[in-house]
């Protein structure tokens, strides 16, 4: 492979937009990083400027660039661009001024409760199977009904999208759109793994589906045109990127997914962070979504099959170790639970179930509340630290578990990514509790990894994914968390999880009752 070959990433996430620098190896060789605003206009409400997205993008990709022309490089070097953003988070804009029509509703915004529950009313009267077509059960999550809100409640979105002069799009869509020329000609795509959150897309032939958009009540002109993972899309008109082509863009869970090179059936990744997202390779035949799970798109690399995907959501990971440092002030700081866990060889018997709001994938109990159980006098802050560590690998079991069962599909290794995973502890209960190698990157940057990865197989400095999985360097280097386990002892620690997560149940129901209530 030439030198002097680098791809740029652009990584818009939900409170950070970043731009990277990677070489034709997967080595980060530079990169830039800005916060910007969260707007929170009502509780459970929020909210970004789309500006500030794509202006954060422009900083961050001038001031990368300015460090790799001090390193004595030029921008010549930079052959593609890959795009990577938060998922589901929803824009409509003008398409003959440019205007966001309304600030950016972020994919865990809560306005949408009341809606969803009426747009599941509807789904059961007309008989239609929302989940069996788009992989996706009604949730406030997805940006379907986040477009559906706007358009019932923001007049200046209604009216555009009367006069056909309204285009939604999720973040990938409105920062392409603007880099290849806006209102003078610019792209209005989407890959096929964004797309594949909207609840528009038909999951077996990753195109618009019409039963769903007369469902929601939604024009086709409104929409992006859905494209591949990896492709040139078309070059940037303007700014730091003028010229080079755009050419990869993948969800950010998805781009993970990819960056962890999770290209064969049974790979998957876990990304450890406030909580928790599990992505599993099912091949290339989508698997019915069950126990809670989501059936989605992995990823698409130009005319190549479309690999599909089962995903699972622990709503609580790095949150209990967060509540440790802030409730509880057992640390100072997240990293301190590692030294405090390698203090003891087990938990002494203590389990804990970090069931702060419930329980929900795959157990989905409402009534669940967290829950300590085994403490003796024995019992020391050591104990609970491994503890708290513990519950997020047995959560991890149990989505896997589910993934499993749903798919029938043999998982081989987990990989992992995101802050939870730079404790050695943690990752080797994981391998333990699996009974599965358990791999991590040295590189942490995995999610721009992928959409570089994407962007550099469409211009050929790789040749899809076969050939990206033989790119391994310092780079891409690996800690490889071995089982360490008997088999006996896995189920015994299993059987005492179950115990703590039998013990949690009910919990709402019990103080209800003692407080007197109906």
């Amino acid at each position: 492979m030439p030198n002097n070959t680098y791809i740029g990433a652009i990584d818009q996430g939900t409170s950070t937009t970043r731009f990277l620098i990677f070489n034709d190896k997967g080595r980060l060789i530079t990169f830039h990083q800005l916060e910007f605003e969260q707007i929170c206009p009502k509780p459970g409400w929020i909210e970004h400027d789309p500006y500030d997205l794509l202006d954060s993008t422009i900083r961050c990709a001038d001031e990368a660039f300015r460090k790799f022309g001090m390193m004595g490089r030029t921008l010549s070097h930079v052959k593609a661009i890959g795009v990577t953003n938060q998922r589901e988070t929803t824009i409509v804009w003008d398409r003959l001024t440019g205007e966001p029509l309304h600030n950016a509703i972020v994919w865990s915004d809560a306005r949408t409760d009341r809606l969803v529950e009426k747009m599941k009313k509807k789904q059961k009267q007309m008989g239609i199977d929302i989940e069996g077509l788009c992989g996706l059960s009604i949730h406030n999550y997805f940006s379907a009904v986040k477009l559906q809100w706007l358009m019932q409640n923001v007049s200046k979105v209604k009216k555009a999208i009367d006069n056909q002069r309204a285009l939604f799009g999720t973040v990938d869509s409105w920062l392409i759109w603007n880099l290849t020329g806006g209102i003078q000609g610019g792209l209005h795509i989407t890959d096929v793994t964004n797309a594949s959150r909207t609840m528009f897309m038909n999951l077996k032939t990753c195109e618009w589906d019409e039963q769903l958009l007369e469902f929601f009540g939604v024009p086709a002109h409104v929409l992006p045109k859905i494209v591949s993972s990896s492709d040139i899309y078309g070059e940037a008109k303007w700014g730091p990127l003028e010229g080079m082509p755009i050419a990869g863009c993948l969800g950010d869970q998805q781009a993970a997914f990819v960056g962890q090179q999770c290209f064969k059936q049974g790979e998957a990744k876990n990304t450890y962070g406030t909580g928790a997202f599990m992505v599993l390779n099912v091949g290339t035949t989508p698997v019915p979504a069950r126990n809670g799970l989501l059936s989605t798109v992995g990823y698409k690399f130009g005319k190549c099959e479309t690999v599909y995907a089962l995903e699972g959501s622990i709503a609580v990971a790095g949150a209990a170790v967060n509540w440790m440092k802030n409730n509880l002030g057992m640390i100072s700081h997240p990293s301190e639970i590692n030294e405090l866990a390698k203090q003891v060889e087990d938990t002494g018997g203590v389990v804990f179930v970090p069931a702060f709001s419930g329980l929900f994938a795959p157990y989905w109990r409402d009534d669940s509340r967290g829950t300590l159980v085994g403490m003796t006098q024995y019992t020391n802050k050591y104990h609970i630290a491994r503890a708290t560590l513990e519950a997020v690998c047995f959560s991890t079991y149990a989505i896997l578990k589910a993934m499993k069962e749903s798919s029938h599909v043999q998982l081989k290794v987990l990989k992992a990514d995101g802050g939870m995973s730079n404790s050695d502890v943690c990752m080797q209960m994981q391998a333990d509790i699996l009974g599965l190698p358990v791999e991590r990157p040295k590189m942490k940057e995995t999610t721009a990894l992928g959409a570089a990865f994407a962007a550099g197989c469409a211009v050929g400095i790789w040749n899809g994914t076969e050939d990206l999985a033989q790119v391994k360097n310092e780079g891409l280097d690996v800690d490889v968390f071995e089982p360490k386990f008997t088999t006996q002892e896995r189920h015994y620690r299993l059987k005492l999880w179950e115990a703590a997560l039998e013990r949690s149940y009910g919990w709402t129901t019990v103080v209800g009752a003692a407080n007197g209530d109906s």
